[in-house]
């Protein structure tokens, strides 16, 4: 049985009393399309009602239709994923395949494969001559001025061929890219329901291919298979530079399709892209990313994408490329539309009409139009705000126009919704005709949920949501740092800051492998790492912080999935990095060769010491070097990694830590780097933490960290002690604060503390997003602090949690769920009268140890049975106490549900 996740809301686990396997995957995806890995892995996880349950062995069969493809026989132990290991997989094949555990059930799914090897491409590269027709040049009117950016926006391209597959079909499956972005149909139908596709990556090194299986698509006669073709990040518009950076990679979008028709007989017909096929513009006269689309529904052709449409007025598709080395699978579910906002308010005034969809978001509108004459033009302008009069509030978007037209083609009802744009908005403002009706459609990367948390706090639970919504929102083909302005970047800080959070939030395995691989594709000959990937600012890399995502990704990936691969395909890029930035700075002081050195991005009234932020990062990259390098066996590489750490770390002492444990620069940031990272000498720990807790209560226990100390105030402040000042922070609401932002209103994340305030309004408006996830990195804490939800320091995969709640604040409960690899794992706490219950779920096969909160050790009671002291002897399967740690009695278990209730008046 899979999970079912609906409108990024975390599924219950399946009930069994026996031991079940669940949630099937190939390559960390349910059931994918396309798959062309050699020795794909395929993992499952479990569940089961009974205490103590765990796997003992297991076996997967592999089947190809009849023919068993591989039997791994049964295979004694507790992983619950395994690399395939059978007979060489075939392309375009359907593969299912079943996991029996034992002692307990089987579970089974399927996974089809892409093209497996790269010789098998039969199809070329086909596009359009620009030089027949010139560029759509919109129309202007006293309405609807006209922006220069969209002056000369080429027109996307149909193109369309009819099959003759004369023989039955027993499955014809497509595998289909662009050098650009297209959207695929097969007799009259839209195949597949990915967005965007085929993605965003280092086009000069990978383009993603997806596998559509159209079978059920097929009929008894001709098939016509037909695709829209537009710009997107190819050759649309793409940074800050607008149009300046668009054909950053070509000038024109490029299609390839191939089709594989499977018959009865086990013959196959294959088909791709040529001269043959014709091509052809249509109603959709523009589309771009960041300025929009322009649809003319006078000019639609009914049945352009039928077998029996009329295209001898099309042209011949000119061929443009023949070279396939650049194509892979895709890595990861694609983007898709997840939910269906409505208005909560609609205001028609001075011929416009503002829409607020109640939520910022990244997507488009889907516009129902009633009665507008032929020709009329509907207006389509996007912003995240409302300004002081009530109109829409753009100034933030810098050049990115976010503006969609619909011209009418007369009809008593028109539906038109964009496909080849996003936007990032909250509120839509409609012009040229009233009768109108607004949906928002919510498009982000489909990573499966993974986690969820609540508390008794309202504001806290808005917190949870606003992050939760900026990573739908910057999720889309890659970690973006914001969806609505003209930026929408893959900035590298960014996205190592905030995994953790992430990862709690979402499976992102598979997202995160894809974008790895344009990390490594982008790395500079001498090592250094590019500020944003895919790497489009030639001239920004190297930055400390940014560029040690390189190291720091590989490693928490590996840490929370427990997939080792992910360190063979990083360690030598991680080497790389540490290498780069050691040959420039013999001294293990990083201050050469700093790139743009942004330092603590957008911190509050501060200035933290670049050294001292940049040589942290340094000990950071060195130490997870070294310890990926013990994963993977490399004794010597560790050894190499390990030592030079240490040498960072002491001239990291000497040049920063005063003998009064004071940091230089005295900010929260600096201590929180130092700190967390193990670079303050051990006997002067106690007294830097006491400059951090001084520093907090002197500002009035307000934070001043930035994009790369905030998700540490949490973690820190709770490991000494100090999480009651981890807490006042958490539910502050004064600036600067996450409390300061939800208390105006946001539903997302801001990029900086003063968006807006009340002294000065909006914030700059040179960078101003009101969808950013950095600041929102306090989400991990919330799972792993706050809820408890963690695992041993030496544990990956969570194969040995860690349950440490810390009650405090103004909470009375709180819980949070998580799909570790191995099954689920819970916590609730509640307090009442100074009991606290704690709740605790742990997957089959896990060890744990759970803290148990208690101002008294020897109150806790297990379901209502008291504990022993630690160290007293217990019967098999039983709770065992081993120690009293704080304020906790600390308990060792086996897998099950466990209900502890204590003492607690801290």
């Amino acid at each position: 049985m899979d999970l079912v996740m609906t409108g990024w809301t975390l599924a219950a686990a399946p009930a069994s009393t026996t031991l079940r396997p669940y949630d099937l995957r190939c390559e960390h995806r349910g059931t994918p399309l396309g798959i062309a890995t050699r020795m794909p892995r395929l993992s499952w996880r479990l569940a089961s009602d009974t205490r103590g349950d765990a796997q003992a062995a297991y076996r997967i069969l592999v089947r190809s239709g009849d023919a068993l493809a591989w039997d791994s026989g049964w295979v004694d132990g507790q992983d619950t994923s395994a690399d395939y290991g059978g007979a060489p997989l075939t392309s375009f094949t359907r593969y299912t395949w079943q996991v029996q555990v034992r002692p307990g059930e089987a579970a089974e799914s399927w996974f089809d494969t892409g093209v497996m090897h790269p010789d098998e491409w039969r199809a070329a590269w086909i596009g359009h001559d620009p030089e027949t027709e010139p560029p759509f040049e919109p129309p202007t009117d006293d309405r609807e001025p006209r922006g220069d950016r969209t002056k000369y926006l080429p027109a996307p391209r149909y193109f369309r061929r009819v099959l003759d597959l004369s023989r039955p079909v027993t499955a014809v499956r497509v595998a289909c890219t662009a050098r650009g972005l297209y959207e695929l149909r097969v007799n009259g139908h839209r195949a597949g329901d990915g967005e965007l596709t085929p993605g965003w990556t280092d086009y000069r090194r990978r383009v993603p291919y997806q596998v559509y299986d159209v079978t059920g698509l097929i009929g008894d006669g001709p098939v016509c298979v037909g695709a829209v073709l537009a710009d997107g990040w190819w050759s649309g518009s793409l940074g800050w530079d607008g149009r300046q950076q668009a054909q950053r990679y070509g000038r024109h979008p490029q299609l390839l399709v191939q089709i594989v028709a499977e018959h009865e007989d086990g013959s196959r017909t294959v088909i791709g892209t040529d001269e043959r096929w014709r091509e052809s513009t249509g109603p959709l006269r523009y589309a771009d990313l960041l300025m929009g689309e322009w649809y003319d529904a006078r000019l639609e052709q009914p049945g352009w994408d039928l077998p029996g449409f009329d295209d001898t007025s099309w042209a011949a598709a000119r061929v443009v490329d023949t070279d396939h080395g650049v194509l892979v699978p895709s890595a990861a579910e694609p983007v898709r539309v997840t939910q269906d906002l409505v208005p909560v308010d609609v205001r028609a005034d001075h011929g416009r009409t503002i829409v607020d969809l109640g939520q910022n978001f990244a997507g488009r509108v889907r516009l129902t139009v009633r009665g507008a004459p032929a020709g009329a033009r509907v207006t389509i302008r996007h912003g995240e705000a409302l300004d002081e009069d009530g109109g829409l509030y753009t100034a933030n978007l810098r050049s990115a126009e976010a503006t969609d037209h619909y011209v009418a083609a007369g009809r008593a009802v028109e539906t038109f919704e964009p496909r080849f744009t996003v936007h990032g908005f909250r509120y839509a403002e409609i012009t040229g005709h009233a009768d109108i009706e607004v949906t928002g459609r919510v498009l982000h990367s489909d990573t499966p949920v993974a986690g969820e948390f609540s508390c008794s706090d309202d504001m806290v639970r808005r917190l949870v949501s606003n992050v939760r919504w900026s990573q739908r929102g910057n999720f889309v083909s890659v970690p973006t740092d914001c969806p609505q302005r003209d930026e929408r970047l893959g900035w590298t800080a960014d996205a190592q800051v905030f995994l953790p959070t992430a990862c709690y939030n979402a499976d992102v395995a598979a997202f995160f492998t894809g974008w790895l691989a344009d990390l490594r594709c982008a790395q500079t000959a001498e090592g250094a790492v590019p500020d944003v990937v895919p790497h489009v600012m030639t001239e920004r890399h190297g930055t400390p912080g940014w560029g040690d995502a390189c190291t720091i990704v590989p490693w928490h990936l590996y840490r929370v999935y427990g997939d080792e691969r992910v360190l063979r395909d990083s360690l030598p890029s991680m080497r790389r990095w540490v290498d780069h930035v050691e040959r420039h700075n013999p001294s293990l002081i990083w201050r050469d060769r700093v790139g743009s050195h942004y330092g603590d991005w957008l911190q509050a009234g501060v200035r933290t010491s670049r050294d001292v932020l940049a040589t942290a990062f340094f000990a950071l990259s060195a130490e997870l070097t070294a310890r990926s390098a013990a994963v993977l066996g490399d004794l010597e590489t560790h050894a190499r990694y390990a030592a030079l750490r240490e040498r960072i770390g002491e001239a990291f002492a000497v040049a920063f830590v005063a003998p009064d444990g004071r940091v230089s620069g005295d900010t929260q940031t600096g201590y929180l780097l130092a700190l967390a990272h193990g670079l303050v000498p051990t006997e002067l720990v106690p007294a830097a933490v006491g400059h951090l807790v001084s520093d907090l209560e002197r500002r009035g226990r307000r934070l001043t960290t930035g994009f790369a100390g905030v998700g540490l105030l949490g973690p820190v402040l709770s490991a000494y002690g100090h999480e009651e000042l981890a807490y006042s922070l958490l539910h502050d609401d004064r600036y600067p604060s996450w409390g300061y932002s939800i208390k105006r209103g946001a539903t997302t994340i801001w990029e900086r503390w003063d968006g807006w305030t009340e002294e000065s309004g909006f914030g700059p408006v040179a960078m101003n997003s009101f969808n950013h996830y950095a600041l929102g990195s306090v989400g991990a804490w919330l799972y792993s602090g706050v809820a408890g939800l963690g695992q041993e320091d030496d544990s990956a995969g969570f194969r040995r949690p860690l349950v440490r709640p810390l009650p405090g604040g103004a909470l009375t409960w709180a819980e949070a769920a998580y799909d570790t690899p191995l099954g689920r794992l819970s916590s609730r706490w509640e307090l009442n009268d100074g009991t606290l219950t704690l709740s605790v779920r742990i997957p089959p096969g896990a060890q744990a140890t759970i803290h148990v909160p208690a101002t008294d050790p020897s109150s806790v009671h297990e379901s209502g049975t008291p504990l022993p002291p630690p160290g007293a002897p217990v019967s098999p399967g039983a709770v065992a106490p081993v120690a009293v740690t704080g304020s906790a009695l600390v308990c060792r278990v086996e897998s099950g549900f466990y209900e502890f209730t204590s003492t607690w008046n801290h």
